[in-house]
């Protein structure tokens, strides 16, 4: 039982570290990368539908994203959806693809781009901080409805607490190499 509690725990952190890496890929820094468009959706005849399974998307170069559509009639519904996804960029139709420059930032934005990802790791230490919360509550009552010992319950309650620690450290590191990301120039 106490393993089973430990083994949930850690795996509820590994996602909550995993929505925030999630998070930081979604933020531009100023270089191209194809999981800028990840949450691009396309209406293709009349279903929406993920940007990569309309079109092969790739990075020529480090300032521009390139989306070549299977079908060259969706080259239109592909630009209007990045312009609707609401991700500052302005794609640009040419013929039969779909060109999407990449602006350098400036350092007004950098700075706003450093505080948006230190708001998404506090939020993901957070939700790291509550699934302890949970975890020690469910020891707890497992300790009382299980009768394993009240040292059991202390250690793991330990164990659950070097989960934390840890995991709140790999968010940091996230942090540190996104921010170092974000302000090279």
């Amino acid at each position: 039982m106490l393993k089973d509690i430990l083994k949930q725990t850690e795996d509820k952190m590994h996602k909550a570290v995993e929505v925030v890496r999630q998070e930081f890929v979604k933020i531009r820094t100023g270089k191209a990368t194809t999981a800028l468009l990840d949450g691009v959706k396309v209406d293709c005849y009349g279903t929406q539908m993920s940007l990569n399974q309309v079109a092969n998307v790739s990075t020529p170069d480090v300032h521009s994203i390139s989306v070549q559509p299977w079908d060259k009639n969706m080259v239109g519904p592909i630009e209007k959806a990045i312009i609707a996804a609401n991700l500052g960029l302005n794609p640009i139709a040419d013929g039969s693809m779909v060109r999407v420059p990449i602006p350098p930032l400036n350092e007004e934005r950098r700075k706003e781009l450093v505080k948006l990802v230190k708001k998404f790791a506090e939020e993901g230490k957070i939700a790291v901080r509550n699934i302890r919360r949970d975890a020690i509550e469910h020891l707890k009552k497992s300790e009382k409805a299980e009768h394993f010992s009240e040292d059991d319950r202390q250690r793991a309650e330990g164990d659950v607490q070097k989960m934390t620690d840890k995991v709140i450290k790999d968010i940091d590191g996230l942090v540190t190499l996104k921010e170092k990301e974000i302000m090279e120039v």
